[in-house]
């Protein structure tokens, strides 16, 4: 690929022509910037040279482009071989360099697959998200973790295999309670052969391929001779495996008798807003659904929305044999000619107008226009509260962050500060922050003094990273997106004073700060609200923001605890002995077994350490000098 680069210093037209003239002529990317250097748009062309042109005549162009084309001052081109490479990399980039005037798409997470391993003896069947580096077989997506956990439950019953992870496997002497349940062969005892287990996975591995009706099949007939030959025992197993695998087809929603394979994507837009809904569909089941509410331009068309949407959601997720969509897109052609080539074979894409897959895209359309309604009808109740707590609070305008904090600790062990973020669209988990207390000089159970060090280092980072003059957090007169425009302490006039001492330690004075605390007996609905500069005063107790502000107060308590047992839970579970360099999994194994436990290493003489099998001399001192620094034996 060849890159080439033209920054004048003026915007608009002008900046185009010029940069039209050492435009490459053939197929490639070109990205247009502004003034500051900030990516305006990513786009891809079989000429970069003709597109290029066609931003120089302002005629008939939409508000949209007639924006983009003033702010741009500076334009950069990637040539590509062909024009399918070119959509494959403006997908690409587009996901990666975010820019203002495409459509974004909004995915936070990864999809979870199920995945039996290939990486040992007797293969594991499990739940797996992220990169797919392991050895072993991948089926998915799935739309959502419960549907991943219910088809593995049902997987269980239907083919006995097995979900302990290795060390697990390894370290069992009888079958554990999963084989008393009928819900694992039980490899790990021997109480099945490794060669009788590979019989059990090749059948999953069909039934999870679509080939479910044969493996159906040939237990029915293994269930018909088991009984012939009198052994019921057999029989009831088999029976019970055909039943779980009637469960895994019978409740999977609405099930395509001719579709095995696909993928449906339906889009609806209304109000200004486009929600995309896709239907995963494998095995002739299906897996599962999830809306998605990409960051568009109104004045977009659906199919143009929608041929976006597709370049990014399958440039890091496999792509099926068949993609039914709900609008014929505009250059279908070339769409399906890049996913054949990224899936390394060839992949359908059609919208279907009659059959059974129509009835699959209008199925998702029905499930499109359902899900923006509800977020539509989500979004104006939001939009209310967050009004009514600008008057509560005196704010000028409705806050669009609001950041909530609290504390979590039994007798100051394990100390944690959490932060939760709220705004228009409701509770921002991807924004939610945890913070270990690490303050040497802080007496144990100080709440105020926790307060301080969580407050401190947030704003203190916060500042580095968007502190601009006198004006932080702002940027050019307009508040930066992570810039917080209401906290709330969960606490009264101790903790609303140890915040405000921060804030005003920072020189920052632009931030609502509210203490809410409980009311008399912590009872719900008589909560104080503290202010600087104001008296305590209450809210109505049937006022809907007051349920609001309770249920954000909530949210961070929930996450307090959580995060606080989390932390508890690892430092119970922590081994001494994982400290001292050197010491393995198979010497901590034989430590462990001699004396029974880390504190009896840690109390036990040289000599004892010497004698444990599998301890050198050598090794011995190491131990010892860990746990009494360095003393003489």
């Amino acid at each position: 690929m060849d890159t080439d680069t033209q920054k004048p210093n003026k915007t608009g037209p002008q900046v185009i022509a010029a940069a039209q003239k050492r435009a490459p002529a053939g197929p490639g990317v070109y990205r247009m910037f502004d003034g500051e250097g900030e990516i305006l748009y990513v786009g891809k062309a079989r000429s970069i040279r003709k597109r290029i042109a066609s931003y120089t005549r302002l005629g008939g162009q939409t508000n949209r482009i007639m924006r983009m084309i003033s702010e741009t001052a500076s334009m950069e081109f990637v040539s590509t071989e062909t024009e399918t490479e070119a959509l494959l990399l403006e997908a690409n980039m587009i996901k990666r360099l975010r820019p203002r005037y495409n459509v974004l798409l909004r995915d936070d997470k990864s999809f979870p697959y199920i995945l039996i391993s290939r990486d040992h003896d007797a293969p594991q069947l499990a739940k797996h998200r992220g990169a797919r580096s392991r050895k072993g077989d991948y089926f998915g997506p799935f739309a959502s973790a419960g549907a991943v956990n219910r088809a593995l439950n049902a997987m269980q019953r239907a083919f006995l295999l097995r979900t302990c992870s290795d060390s697990v496997y390894e370290s069992r002497t009888r079958p554990c309670l999963l084989y008393q349940i009928k819900r694992c062969a039980a490899p790990c005892t021997g109480e099945i052969s490794l060669s009788e287990y590979e019989n059990l996975v090749g059948e999953a591995n069909r039934f999870l391929s679509g080939k479910s009706r044969g493996v159906r099949g040939e237990l029915g007939k293994a269930m018909e001779e088991a009984s012939d030959a009198l052994d019921f025992e057999r029989a009831a197993l088999l029976r019970d495996r055909l039943a779980a695998m009637s469960h895994i087809q019978a409740h999977q929603g609405i099930n395509p008798g001719n579709v095995e394979e696909a993928d449906v994507f339906a889009i609806h837009h209304e109000g200004g807003q486009f929600c995309i809904q896709v239907f995963f569909f494998r095995a002739s089941q299906n897996w599962g659904n999830r809306a998605y509410f990409p960051k568009a331009d109104a004045a977009l068309d659906e199919a143009e929305v929608l041929q976006s949407f597709l370049t990014q959601f399958y440039d890091d997720k496999p792509c099926p044999r068949l993609i039914l969509v709900s609008h014929d897109l505009p250059e279908a052609e070339l769409l399906t000619e890049a996913l054949s080539a990224r899936a390394g074979r060839k992949v359908e894409l059609s919208a279907p107008q009659r059959g059974e897959k129509r009835g699959l895209t209008e199925h998702a359309m029905t499930n499109a226009r359902e899900a923006l309604g509800r977020r539509m009808a989500e979004s104006a109740s939001q939009n209310k509260l967050l009004k009514g707590i600008a008057e509560a609070f005196d704010l000028a305008e409705p806050p669009q962050r609001i950041e909530v904090y609290d504390n979590s600790h039994i007798m100051g062990t394990n100390a944690v500060g959490v932060m939760i973020v709220a705004g228009p669209e409701g509770f921002e988990k991807g924004q939610y922050r945890k913070f270990n207390i690490k303050s040497e000089n802080l007496t144990p159970g100080d709440d105020y003094a926790m307060m301080r060090e969580v407050l401190t280092r947030r704003f203190t980072r916060l500042l580095k990273e968007n502190a601009e003059g006198d004006n932080p957090g702002r940027d050019g007169g307009e508040r930066d997106a992570a810039w917080p425009d209401l906290l709330l302490i969960d606490g009264g006039k101790g903790q609303l004073g140890a915040v405000v001492g921060v804030m005003e330690e920072l020189g920052i004075s632009d931030v609502c700060v509210v203490g809410v605390a409980k009311g008399p007996e912590r009872d719900a609905g008589r909560e104080h609200f503290f202010m600087p500069g104001r008296e305590s005063f209450r809210l109505e107790p049937r006022d809907p923001v007051l349920y609001y502000l309770q249920r954000l107060r909530d949210e961070a308590h929930r996450f307090a605890i959580g995060t606080h047992r989390a932390r508890r839970k690892t430092a119970m579970a922590k081994n001494p002995l994982d400290e001292i360099s050197g010491i393995g999994p198979t010497r901590k194994r034989a430590l462990l077994m001699h004396f029974g436990s880390a504190k009896a290493v840690s109390r036990a003489g040289l000599a004892d350490l010497e004698a444990t099998p599998g301890i050198s001399r050598q090794m011995a001192r190491l131990v010892y000098d860990h746990f009494h620094e360095g003393g003489n034996a």
